[in-house]
């Protein structure tokens, strides 16, 4: 069997963990606030009507490519482009291609943002691996304009950052329905994760809190997690309604 990310790989690592997959969903939930395409995830209302859920299904398919064998990762890819392809026939117009590579470069930087602020620091040679498996997701998605290399990715991250993000009516209203879906507490652990995985152009443009005042309260949590005692943490402060799912996004515990 051919498998589409390799078992040993660090790609595996990082969406075998409910942690990393977590702080993935904080980082990516406040650049979508910003990102100049954001009107797309409001033409199908399925992001501000219901966060958490688009949260869970996102990952859904994200998982789906990491752990399953080539021709399963090229089934689930080919179903997310299926759908996209749907929006864009309801709305008369496509998806820019510079959005799509906007949301493939956010699973790239935020999968190795939260790896490294939760576990370790990655080698250049991991950091581009994980470049080069969400590159060929896009690549088998008919993405345009993609870097070839990690270095060439760097660049263009950068640039994308600069170009493709302000502030609009879309984030202020994505953030109430954050706060919203979420309750004040989980809101606020939210942002407060946000601070600690997003790049410094996000975090000014969303007026965050320049101090990362829950670095103390993760060293504590990555010790509770030598006994299990983070399952319970995420218990208390995670939705009950998704307490399944948020179970099963531990592979190693299942």
């Amino acid at each position: 069997m051919k498998h589409f990310v390799q078992p040993n790989s660090v790609v595996r690592q990082i969406w075998g963990k409910s942690d990393t997959i977590l702080f993935i969903f904080a980082g990516a939930s406040a650049e979508f606030a910003l990102n100049k395409a954001v009107d797309w995830l409001y033409f199908t209302g399925r992001l501000p009507a219901d966060p958490l859920g688009r949260l869970f299904s996102t990952v859904g398919y994200a998982r789906r490519i990491v752990f399953s064998d080539e021709a399963g990762a090229h089934r689930a890819i080919d179903g997310m482009a299926a759908i996209h392809a749907g929006v864009e026939a309801k709305r008369g117009y496509s998806i820019p291609d510079w959005a799509y590579r906007d949301v493939l470069f956010m699973l790239i930087d935020y999968s190795i943002r939260a790896y490294e602020l939760l576990e370790r620091r990655l080698t250049t040679a991991q950091k581009a691996e994980v470049f080069e498996v969400f590159n060929r997701v896009g690549t088998r998605m008919g993405i345009k304009g993609l870097p070839e290399t990690y270095p060439a990715w760097l660049k263009a991250r950068e640039e994308h950052l600069q170009q493709n993000l302000q502030r609009s009516k879309y984030t202020s209203d994505l953030y109430r329905q954050y706060r919203t879906h979420l309750g004040n507490l989980r809101y606020w652990l939210l942002l407060q994760a946000q601070v600690l995985v997003v790049p410094e152009l996000v975090r000014r443009q969303l007026n965050l809190w320049r101090v990362p005042i829950l670095k103390p309260v993760l060293v504590a949590y990555k010790l509770s997690r030598a006994f299990n005692g983070d399952r319970l943490l995420k218990e208390l402060i995670l939705p009950p309604a998704y307490k399944r799912e948020i179970k099963e996004l531990d592979v190693d515990r299942l």
